[in-house]
């Protein structure tokens, strides 16, 4: 402290000789020593912009490698390699801050030696009216925090409770510093402090972070790493127990061949004939993934105990799907890799499967890409075929396996519909809309509604999940104007689908519901011509049009939205037989659905024969 006093002595010493004023002499004192080391400030700016604008990569990696704290921390430090990226460069003005203060405190003792001056007191000591220093400190404190906290680039895109932890440390510093050391090094951190924020806002001038960040692509990346971590919110203590415990039986599994993977209860469906077919025709143990706890999977494994089922939430899902090491994943969910699921990094080897839970188009109503990182796909009728030969051709693409399977769905309720019968004999009318903006919901329903009353029809209003989830409000108005409403019914209620199959008449929009329904019940739909629900709007580039465009006026007629005054009459057109006749729509079916009533079959041979072909494979490699 001596020698560093002695050294700071030169500079203050003169500083108090020109002035003739303590206070003045330190605050020119700081004020020289941040010019002094300016390029030093100007350095740490520089290293500060550089964390920002790795942050949308760093982002990235967390996404990428989700949970698997060894594997970002590793590619975290190539990246700070390859960026030229020095993590302790930020504690450097640590050090030099303390440095300086140690010196000051040797320079005031120096200046103030001999001397009765308030200045070289300790607050901590002599109370009174030097209290009001470390109040100062703490003051300065909080305004260079506030200040830093929009000013400073690597500081302001910290989190609030971040920014709050480092203001709330440096200003129980302050205060504590304020009182223990002398009145004039106190005054030293406060014009510090203060000085600091007129230094942050020179660099910014000099060096603006702006020139250097890409802004919209670190709010992306902050954006999708929130939703990730958003994933668990809402899970009970209990549920993450269980999770936790299932991931660790799933990995305690070795040679796993057959992974299918649901998002919640209500897609078994999908997978069920598949699923009863390699049951009986084969001795292939199924793990089935889900992220529903309450999933009826865990019921059905019971009586079925080939069937291993596990619960993982969709924020842990992502590490699980990082390290799958089976053969074979099955799953209804796209967007493989374009998200935060991605393909293993454990084995490149597996096969991942796409199955349908919808009949529609490829190119439309999914994202661009949405099946590209799938290996098989398991088509629902020539439609996906040509779409996905044709999306390969347009992107340059590698082929993928296409199998000409079917739906399972499709199949099941054809089984089922025969006992889906009106207790009453009353016509039912279903109005069932899609989600997207625009739908009949928010353009036409009250209308329609206006237009079949009263006309010894039943009528069932059964909104989209997704929209009485994004709209209570609405719904809970509805359902007060309708309650007295004996004719009209509003069903939010999705636990069957009794009402679905056993109308006369439904409407819609542009659900693909639509043509389980017609496919099923052999009769027509009314489409409203709402706004189309796009996802992809590259969809144009396509030769091939959508089958949910193509197919509207084979399976029943297209009203605009300002043209359903006549409803009414189109409905008795189909109720009396004379708008399509069933056969007619039952010929249509078979244009577009592979298998109908074997699909189950066609594609759990498919599996059996992929994992004895693998298995061959391996024991041959083995053998050699």
């Amino acid at each position: 402290m001596q020698k560093l006093g002695e050294l700071f002595g030169i500079i203050l010493n003169p500083c108090y000789n020109i002035t003739g004023s303590y206070v003045v002499a330190i605050a020119l004192f700081t004020l020289l020593t941040k010019v002094i080391l300016f390029p030093v400030s100007l350095w740490t700016q520089r290293n500060s912009i550089k964390m920002v604008e790795l942050t949308p990569e760093l982002n990235t990696l967390k996404i990428k490698y989700y949970g698997d704290r060894d594997t970002i921390a590793e590619e975290t430090q190539t990246l700070y390699k390859r960026a030229g990226y020095h993590p302790l460069a930020s504690t450097i003005p640590l050090f030099i801050q303390l440095a300086l203060l140690i010196g000051v405190i040797g320079a005031v003792r120096e200046l103030l030696a001999g001397t009765d001056s308030q200045l070289s007191v300790y607050p901590s000591q002599a109370g009174g009216i030097t209290l009001l220093v470390p109040l100062a400190a703490g003051l300065a404190a909080l305004a260079l925090g506030l200040a830093q906290n929009h000013l400073n680039p690597l500081q302001r895109e910290q989190p609030p409770a971040s920014q709050w932890m480092t203001n709330g440390l440096s200003i129980a510093i302050s205060l504590a510093l304020g009182a223990f050391v002398p009145v004039g090094v106190g005054l030293y951190w406060i014009f510090s402090n203060l000085f600091t924020i007129l230094q942050q806002l020179v660099l910014n001038a000099v060096m603006p972070a702006k020139r250097y960040v890409d802004y919209e692509a670190l709010k992306r990346s902050k954006a999708e790493l929130a939703s990730i971590e958003d994933l668990s919110a809402g899970v009970s203590k209990e549920d993450k127990r269980r999770e936790k415990a299932d991931y660790k039986r799933f990995f305690s599994v070795a040679n796993k061949h057959l992974v299918f993977y649901s998002e919640k209860s209500g897609f078994y469906k999908y997978f069920q004939d598949v699923i009863e077919y390699l049951l009986a025709h084969s001795n292939v143990i199924i793990h089935y993934v889900t992220s529903d706890p309450k999933d009826q999977i865990f019921e059905i494994a019971e009586a079925k105990p080939r069937i291993r089922p596990y619960y993982i939430g969709e924020k842990r899902l992502i590490t699980l799907m990082m390290k799958m090491d089976a053969d074979m994943v099955v799953m209804t969910m796209p967007d493989l890799e374009n998200f935060h699921i991605k393909r293993s990094y454990v084995r490149k080897d597996v096969e991942y499967v796409y199955m349908f839970h919808a009949m529609v188009s490829t190119h439309m109503i999914y994202r661009k890409g949405s099946f590209d990182h799938f290996d098989t796909i398991f088509c629902v009728g020539p439609h996906h075929k040509r779409e996905i030969r044709e999306t390969e051709k347009l992107y340059n693409l590698p082929p993928k396996k296409l199998v000409e399977f079917g739906y399972p769905l499709l199949d099941y309720l054809l089984k089922e519909h025969g006992v889906l019968e009106k207790t009453d004999g009353k016509p039912q009318i279903l109005i069932a809309p899609s989600h997207h903006e625009g739908n009949i919901m928010d353009s036409c329903l009250d209308e329609i509604l206006h237009n079949v009353q009263g006309k010894g029809w039943r009528v069932v209003v059964r909104p989209h999940p997704q929209y009485v989830r994004r709209n209570p409000g609405k719904i809970s108005a509805l359902q007060t104007q309708y309650a007295q409403t004996e004719d009209v019914i509003l069903e939010t209620d999705f636990a069957d689908s009794k009402s679905l199959y056993a109308s006369d008449v439904m409407i819609t929009d542009w659900s693909g519901v639509a043509m389980e329904y017609s496919f099923v019940t052999h009769k027509p739909c009314i489409f409203i011509n709402t706004p189309m629900k796009v996802l992809n709007p590259e969809y144009i580039k396509y030769e091939s049009v959508p089958m949910q465009i193509e197919i509207r006026d084979k399976i029943g007629v297209s009203l605009e939205p300002d043209a359903v005054s006549g409803i009414g009459a189109v409905i008795e057109d189909i109720l009396s037989g004379h708008l399509l006749p069933e056969n007619q729509v039952a010929e249509i079916a078979g244009q577009y659905v592979y298998n109908i009533g074997s699909s189950g079959q066609v594609g759990g041979r498919y599996i059996l024969e992929t994992l004895r072909k693998l298995q061959s494979k391996v024991k041959s490699e083995g053998e050699q």
